[in-house]
């Protein structure tokens, strides 16, 4: 029986991948992951600054391209397609990393803030998705087919509680990734594209840095492991869903939460 060469197996050398929100947080960990794993990567967000400023700085890795857009508008995203056609012909991994949340109480939930959270974190997810989804069938084959990484939540498999405040938008928003995700993945199949979403937990990032200022105990004491997320940890998922070993993973949704979505001895708080 011939050994498996994990090198190979977990590579993504010659692949070219796009990362939604890539500039900080999230994105910018799978960004790491991907350099490091051999790939091209151009990152996007709605700052310029910011934007450019992390593919500077992660060109010590390996090739990253700035490519600013607001994505959360059709005009953006036509932008950034048309900017990424005009450099390559083909795509062959795209994470809709980018998203938005709102907290507030129950009573004084508006509604603009379903408008907001569902357009980026849903809306502009499909859209996306639809409109890469020829390059990324260009980039395509049967044995090595093209891959959509959606970004979900625990707060889509749970209710969380330890923020401490209403995130009803959010909450609703990542459950629809994750159907929407399974939607896609049928959908794709016979075009060679695999979608698979991530579930995080709790990582260090901007959107997290007031949480974890107010309630990183019990943040931690919610997680059986103690502990929020690291960065290697967002990175490592990525990579097995991307690479080789991840081939023959479509429609899932995986947790990387520590086992916090499926505690249910959590610390309980009011929201409002």
């Amino acid at each position: 029986m011939a050994a498996f060469q994990l090198e190979e197996l977990f590579s993504l050398k010659g692949k070219v991948a796009l990362v939604t929100g890539g500039s900080r947080g999230i994105g910018k960990m799978i960004t790491q992951g991907f350099l490091s794993a051999g790939a091209s990567v151009y990152i996007t967000a709605r700052k310029k600054e910011a934007c450019d400023q992390t593919a500077e700085e992660l060109k010590t890795l390996g090739v990253c391209i700035s490519l600013p857009a607001d994505i959360g508008t059709a005009e953006g995203r036509k932008d950034l397609l048309n900017q990424f056609m005009d450099k390559e012909d083909n795509l062959h991994i795209l994470v809709n990393n980018a998203g938005t949340n709102w907290g507030e109480s129950f009573a004084s939930y508006p509604d603009e803030a379903f408008q907001k959270v569902l357009n980026l974190n849903v809306t502009s997810l499909f859209a996306m998705t639809r409109d890469f989804s020829a390059l990324l069938e260009k980039g395509a084959s049967q044995d090595d087919p093209s891959r959509v990484i959606n970004i979900g939540s625990m707060d889509g498999l749970h209710i969380p509680t330890v923020s401490h405040t209403g995130t009803f938008a959010y909450t609703s928003s990542k459950a629809a990734v994750h159907h929407l995700t399974r939607d896609l993945a049928i959908q794709l199949a016979s075009r060679h594209i695999t979608v698979n979403a991530v579930a995080p937990g709790f990582f260090p990032s901007k959107m997290t840095d007031y949480v974890f200022e107010k309630h990183k105990s019990d943040i931690e004491a919610n997680c059986p492991l103690k502990r929020v997320g690291k960065a290697e940890e967002m990175a490592g998922v990525a990579v097995y869903l991307c690479s080789r070993a991840g081939a023959y993973t479509n429609g899932a949704v995986i947790p990387v939460d520590g086992g916090t979505s499926i505690n249910h001895q959590h610390v309980q708080g009011s929201r409002e």
